[in-house]
């Protein structure tokens, strides 16, 4: 996996080069490359190996994985911003309110995202023009108030609540705002290839909550040295977590049970998929 890892950075990477060039060296443009800088990756990792496992080419494929890559992104600098969740660090480097100002934040944010749409246009796609509305609208879907924002706003709001969020609760407030972009992901590869994103869906489902589990662990284990983000906010601020609600060892437990039904979920496509198991993998024994 870490081969392929190292080969679908190289590749967002360059995508990112070649679309930024035609910008200047004010904050904002200069925040965009900033903000794009680092990170695992793991997103664009999962559009292309569901793309490959449809015959779909690295050279296609590479566009929506910047695409996913730019919403995630944005997603960052607003999370980040002193009106979400107020983080100085984010992958080891100052956070983009802290390198500029929350202005410049949040016009950088709001680039990233309209510049994911603008990826997915590409010509160098290689796939009908009904193919890439498709792969828009989904993360028109994805990435908005029935995905991610619906779920920044469900936990923003439990932070206040007076109530504190139960296990299904929670659930769904994960799957909004972490599952959703990350089930994009794996469904936009067998888009791509005109097949059925059925069996990638089930598999993301549960990655995605499995992923969701294991920061929650880290925010309890965690080491900021390695994490590259504050530790410890959630227990601060009292919040319903994955781990508050099963403790430790519980939500461990939990994460490795989805991982086993990530795994299963790609029986179809036989040893193909390995690379999509051993994402499931990693998921839960990363440290950052």
């Amino acid at each position: 996996m870490q081969d392929g890892l190292a080969r679908c950075k190289a590749a967002v990477s360059a995508c990112f080069d070649t679309v930024l060039a035609p910008l200047g060296t004010m904050p904002v443009e200069e925040g965009m490359r900033y903000a794009l800088n680092g990170g695992k990756r793991l997103r664009a990792y999962l559009v292309m190996e569901g793309a490959a496992l449809h015959g779909v080419p690295a050279e296609h494929s590479v566009w929506a994985a910047a695409a996913i890559e730019a919403v995630h992104a944005y997603s960052l600098v607003h999370d980040d911003l002193p009106c979400m969740d107020d983080d100085d660090l984010r992958r080891g480097q100052p956070t983009v309110h802290k390198r500029w100002d929350e202005a410049t934040a949040v016009l950088v944010g709001d680039a990233l995202q309209t510049l994911a749409f603008e990826l997915l246009t590409r010509p160098e796609m290689g796939v009908s023009s009904q193919i890439r509305v498709d792969l828009i609208a989904s993360l028109a879907k994805a990435s908005g108030a029935q995905g991610m924002v619906l779920g920044q706003a469900q936990d923003i709001a439990a932070e206040t609540s007076a109530t504190p969020l139960d296990l299904q609760e929670i659930t769904v407030l994960q799957g909004n705002k972490t599952g959703a972009l990350i089930e994009w992901s794996a469904r936009a590869g067998a888009i791509l290839g005109g097949g059925d994103p059925t069996h990638l869906g089930t598999y993301a489902k549960a990655l995605g909550l499995a992923f969701q589990i294991q920061d929650d662990i880290l925010d309890v284990e965690g080491d900021v040295e390695k994490t590259g983000k504050a530790v410890g906010k959630d227990a601060e601020a009292g919040k319903a977590t994955f781990v508050s609600l099963l403790g430790l060892e519980g939500a461990k437990a939990r994460a490795s049970s989805l991982v086993d039904e990530a795994c299963a979920a790609l029986s179809p496509y036989g040893s193909r998929a390995e690379p999509l198991r051993d994402v499931a993998r990693f998921v839960i024994s990363r440290e950052t």
